[in-house]
């Protein structure tokens, strides 16, 4: 039995309140609804539940603009339903995390309210980015940064005179004005909220945005065009500066302070493994997601090289690996997988021009499960994941909401096509979403076809995707080599072209075949878990991914 702490093997199911389980009827999903799946969650195996933001907000980004930190938005239920949401997970062995959003709040929060109302110059401003504009009469913005969702990275206010006043800083949607991490207020005002939600029993916070906090005070211009300078190099004036990482050792040690072993993980979108590594460096947060795993191609030497890299930098600061296949923010694995893997994959929310085989898709999803649960350390699982959901890539454009659309001009349809309802069972929309007597629809469509992938459907059917999961998860959960592990480093073994083949010990061995032909099996035992038929000669089939004993 394993002693390491619970998150360095831990799976944590994503939750995307707003799409998972309607409890009340009116097509948004919420806290009673997570309280009614929770045995189905603990059935599937996960360890603990990340569920993204639940706090008061106007869902400018549904919910990533938050207006206070220290209640339940009122769609998803009430702080004592929060309340008896943890305790009741963890009764039944279930962990929450919720997510922390510190790099911008609200542009309703009261400190933003308090900011336009205490015009330049004040110590209402100073919380957050306000700036005059350049030009004769102010009229351009402070600099050439630009906002992830589209267009500037800035506003400019109309002052309580009505005159043209300052501008603000956004580095999302306009409703959400970034935070002045330089301004001790901040930083007290986060452990505060933090210590808030340790105190009523939550296990770890999810960090949005981690390595965007810091800001270089001068706020200089890109010294290229913003929208195509890297994410992250040394230097940048908005992504991973140094600075963030006081901030997150001031976390740490706050969690501490709390029995339980309490953690957060980093939402750090960095292409670099090395520079994730300073994330959870001895004293820093525990775990980050590791982007590069998600969006790498479906390929063997990519693959290879991604792991291998990502071990080694982690390895060498004492932190555990922390494997994502997809989130509410990527285009989901299977409609991914299903198209030509030329190069890696970014962030990008709009459908690609390729051809979709979903077939193909939902095949190599089986195989990259397999793959990324046997991988040393935690693993996150996205709603519908386990499900073999696609990307719903044909939403009518008016049902968008994500504010990448307008942002974009309405040229890059954003994030709704991942964050489709969850369909549980029926033979018709709202597939148990919500409660039969439900007074609206869910909030956005789910396609007829998925009354073939709803929970009921595939439940008891040894060739689903969720029976597939189910068994992995098990399987995951008792193998001492799984996980953690017992501390022995994972063993590249030799194998057939377009193989990856790797050793953990005890007596573990996983092979996925990324090649387009049938390769033979390394040397093994049993055979522990397929994610799919393996042929009568023991040979490992295309875009198939093997669970084995040694020999």
């Amino acid at each position: 039995m394993s002693t390491a702490p619970w998150w360095r093997s831990a799976v944590i199911y994503q939750i995307y309140i707003r799409s998972f389980a309607d409890g009340n009827g009116d097509g948004i999903g919420d806290i009673a609804g997570i309280r009614g799946r929770l045995p189905y969650l603990q059935e599937l195996g996960a360890d603990a539940l990340w569920i993204t933001p639940w706090y008061p907000s106007p869902m400018a980004d549904h919910g990533y603009d938050v207006t206070d930190y220290r209640d339940i938005d009122p769609a998803y239920g009430t702080l004592r339903e929060a309340e008896e949401l943890i305790e009741e997970a963890h009764r039944l062995g279930l962990r929450i995390i919720p997510d922390i959003v510190p790099n911008h709040t609200s542009d309703r929060h009261a400190w933003f309210r308090a900011a336009l109302a205490a015009g330049p110059g004040s110590a209402e401003r100073a919380r957050y980015h306000f700036r005059p504009g350049r030009g004769p009469h102010g009229e351009l913005p402070p600099n050439n940064w630009a906002s992830v969702f589209g267009g500037p990275a800035w506003t400019r206010i109309t002052e309580a005179d009505g005159r043209p006043g300052e501008w603000y800083l956004h580095l999302f949607a306009p409703g959400q004005p970034d935070l002045n991490w330089d301004h001790p207020e901040v930083a007290a005002e986060f452990e505060s909220v933090l210590r808030f939600w340790f105190e009523r029993g939550v296990d770890g916070f999810r960090v949005d945005v981690a390595h965007g906090l810091a800001k270089d005070a001068r706020l200089p211009d890109f010294p290229e065009a913003p929208e195509v300078a890297p994410k992250a190099y040394p230097g940048h004036p908005h992504w991973d500066r140094e600075e963030v990482q006081q901030v997150y050792r001031d976390w740490r040690r706050l969690a501490g302070e709390f029995p339980g072993e309490r953690m957060f993980v980093a939402e750090a979108s960095l292409r670099s493994p090395a520079r994730l590594a300073r994330y959870v460096s001895p004293g820093g947060l525990h775990t980050a997601f590791n982007f590069d795993f998600m969006l790498s191609r479906w390929e063997p030497g990519r693959l290879r090289e991604v792991i291998s890299g990502t071990l080694a930098e982690l390895d060498a600061v004492g932190a555990p690996a922390t494997w994502v296949l997809s989130n509410h923010d990527v285009l989901r694995a299977a409609s991914r997988l299903g198209r030509p893997q030329t190069q890696d994959w970014v962030l990008t929310r709009s459908p690609t021009d390729a051809p979709l085989d979903l077939e193909l898709g939902l095949r190599r999803a089986r195989a990259a499960a397999l793959l990324m649960l046997a991988l040393p350390g935690g693993a996150y699982l996205y709603q519908g994941e386990e499900l073999g959901l696609a990307e719903v890539e044909d939403l009518p454009e008016e049902v968008l909401q994500d504010p990448v659309w307008e942002r974009s001009g309405r040229t890059v349809r954003g994030r709704d096509g991942c964050r489709v309802p969850m369909p549980w069972s029926g033979q018709e929309p709202p597939f148990g979403f919500s409660p039969a007597d439900a007074t609206a629809p869910p909030w956005l469509p789910q396609p007829p076809a998925w009354k073939d992938l709803t929970v009921a459907a595939q439940t008891g059917d040894p060739a689903s995707m969720l029976e597939l999961y189910r068994r992995a998860l098990r399987l995951r959960r008792g193998h001492p080599a799984l996980g953690a592990g017992n501390g022995e480093p994972l063993e590249w073994l030799p194998s057939a072209p377009g193989v990856l083949a790797f050793a953990r010990e005890p007596g573990f061995r996983c092979a996925a075949n990324l090649s387009g032909r049938p390769q033979p099996l390394p040397g093994h035992g049993e055979v522990l878990l397929a994610s799919g038929p393996l042929d009568p000669g023991r040979h490992l089939p295309p875009d198939t991914t093997a669970w084995l004993t040694a020999p």
